[in-house]
């Protein structure tokens, strides 16, 4: 079962820049692990506020994300890029859904 995992995240509107940065790194730690391409999204208009960015991946079922995720938060180039970005990110959430046929 396809699987679409949505993050969103609330940016300090003063740390976009450094954003960039850190996922740019955040790419290279994805890409070991086996995480699949993202679009990324900035919101201009919803329910969240404009400093919303929005991340989507598909993943090829939940088995598959929660493996590579296992792996991902295991290393510890993950756990310093998520003290990193501490600073950058007020909060964040994940929701996931499948699609309908």
């Amino acid at each position: 079962m396809v699987i679409i995992e949505r993050l969103v995240q609330h940016v300090y509107s003063d740390k976009w820049a450094e954003l960039e940065t850190i996922d740019k790194e955040f790419d290279a730690v994805e890409a070991r692990h086996g995480f699949p391409a993202k679009k990324r999204f900035q919101m201009i208009s919803g329910p969240d506020n404009m400093g919303t960015l929005i991340i989507e991946r598909q993943w090829a079922s939940l088995a598959a994300m929660e493996a590579a995720y296992e792996k991902f938060m295991a290393d510890p180039a993950w756990q310093a890029l998520n003290l990193k970005s501490s600073p950058i990110l007020k909060d964040n959430r994940v929701e996931l859904y499948t699609p309908l046929p």
